[in-house]
């Protein structure tokens, strides 16, 4: 099996991984701008921001060392972006809702790829989710935390739960033995549209509302 594994990772995994690194270090490099960051600045968030999650699943599951830091082409698109953003982020900037899209796949991406990797790996079905959530909102986590904001998936936002629904979707169809290709595209779909469900309408989760104390 993880022999079977690695030859699909080495062709439909390794371009989910890469596209997705590429939409997220987008992100990351818009954040920089917006906060008015050096190039040098620019460049980490958009390193950490695609490739941060994916460097935490890759460790837990022991695949050591990460493909970010063993691959080239992982730091070569996270480069391409943010340089790309640096110097083109007016054109960028009236794209804002394409820009959400192409997060929203990104995402998508990132769980099926995580939580096709992880159950390669031969994790159980109950944490192979856990792991495609993880790649998916990782990046995003740290690229927040970095220019000191409050990271958007603990916001109340369809993001994780979008992730974690598409992560569903690859383990049910690797129970089922059906083609990792069309699983792949199932599960990313449903995370896709569930995302893009919840930007249009507005859907939340429930945030935390403390009482309010009478001023004295």
């Amino acid at each position: 099996m993880l022999v079977e594994f690695k030859e699909y990772a080495a062709t439909t995994l390794l371009v989910l991984n890469l596209v997705g690194t590429f939409v997220f270090a987008l992100s990351g490099a818009v954040a920089g701008v917006k906060h008015r960051l050096d190039l040098f600045g620019v460049l980490v968030l958009s390193f950490a921001a695609g490739n941060a999650g994916g460097m935490v699943r890759d460790v837990l599951i022991g695949a050591v060392p990460p493909e970010a830091i063993s691959d080239w082409r992982y730091l070569g698109v996270s480069v391409v972006a943010g340089v790309g953003i640096f110097y083109g982020y007016a054109i960028i900037d009236r794209l804002r809702s394409p820009v959400l899209v192409f997060d929203a796949a990104g995402l998508a991406l990132f769980a099926v790829a995580g939580t096709q990797k992880a159950l390669g790996y031969g994790l159980n079905p109950v944490l192979a989710p856990l792991l495609g959530m993880l790649t998916g909102i990782g990046g995003g986590m740290l690229r927040d935390l970095l220019v000191l904001e409050i990271p958007t998936v603990l916001r109340g936002e369809l993001y994780a739960v979008a992730a974690l629904a598409g992560a569903a979707v690859i383990v049910a169809g690797h129970a089922l033995h059906g083609p990792p290709t069309a699983v792949a595209i199932a599960g990313a779909a449903f995370c896709f549209g569930l995302r893009l469900l919840g930007i249009s309408r507005g859907w939340q989760l429930p945030i935390a509302r403390p009482p309010q104390r009478p001023n004295v």
